[in-house]
């Protein structure tokens, strides 16, 4: 299934279940809000199906998998993943499960309500881990890339799918959101106890270089992107292709700005 078409049968499904917003928004507001965001989407599943081999059928874990939108995509293609989350989402995965099954074999998409730190992951578990918003809220973040170093094979691959913790918008909106309080804990119900957690805690890419390298990653560096920094009113129903390349031509040849403006940022790591 291309991701082409998979979004399209994404957006019948939001269409026919509301429980999924307000994570997604993708068929709600005007052409080029509906755009805007499905440039985003697209770009980001684009980047993770490019860095993903699946002609061995590798084994792949997408921690923090929320609804599950990642793991389905890779299920409709016959690749097998295994997707971990906590909170509210799970409640929808039955019922996703339903919907998808008219396309493909959605057991190949093998789900569980977990947190990281409670896991009993073996040693070289995985050729990939995708980790798709989801380091922002894994505290201590350290103690969970050593996990994730553990759990990959040799020459194993991190995809990072995150927002740039640089960008000088998001940051403003995040502090009004929750100041400078970017570690909390809260009360998990299906667990029965307090999880750390962190809030919103996006980094840039200085940081991450940082920490991945500290906890025995390196960055491949031609993974490197920048990504969503044109406003929706540029967006058309025919030019998001064309959106995309503009964007990438300004990142390319601003490259100080894009730390600073552009809102999205992914980084593939290999294990050392």
């Amino acid at each position: 299934m291309s991701i082409e078409e998979f979004y399209e049968h994404l957006c019948e499904e939001l269409r026919q279940n509301r429980s999924l917003y307000p994570y997604y928004k993708l068929t709600d507001g005007s052409v080029a809000t509906q755009m805007f965001r499905k440039a985003y989407f697209i770009q980001r599943l684009q980047y993770i199906d490019h860095f993903v081999n699946i002609e061995n059928k590798p084994s792949m874990w997408d921690c923090g998998c929320g609804y599950g939108t990642t793991g389905l995509f890779f299920a409709m293609k016959g690749q097998p993943v295994t997707g971990t989350t906590l909170e509210y989402y799970a409640e929808e995965w039955e019922k996703r499960r339903t919907f998808w099954s008219k396309y493909g074999n959605t057991s190949l998409f093998c789900y569980q309500y977990a947190n990281l730190f409670d896991q009993q992951i073996e040693a070289e578990s995985f050729d990939y881990i995708i980790l798709q918003d989801t380091l922002h809220h894994i505290e201590p973040v350290e103690e969970g890339l050593r996990i994730f170093h553990k759990a990959l094979k040799k020459n194993g691959k991190l995809i990072l799918v995150e927002e740039n913790g640089d960008c000088l918008l998001k940051r403003l909106m995040l502090f009004h959101q929750r100041g400078n309080k970017r570690i909390i804990s809260q009360y998990d119900e299906v667990l029965q106890k307090e999880v750390l957690m962190g809030n919103e805690n996006i980094r840039s890419e200085q940081l991450w270089r940082q920490l991945f390298n500290k906890n025995g990653f390196h960055l491949l560096e031609d993974s490197l992107k920048y990504i969503r920094v044109l406003p929706s009113l540029c967006y058309k129903k025919d030019n998001l292709q064309r959106m995309a390349d503009k964007e990438q031509a300004l990142s390319m040849r601003h490259r100080a700005l894009r730390k600073k403006l552009f809102f999205g940022l992914n980084m593939v790591f290999e294990k050392q």
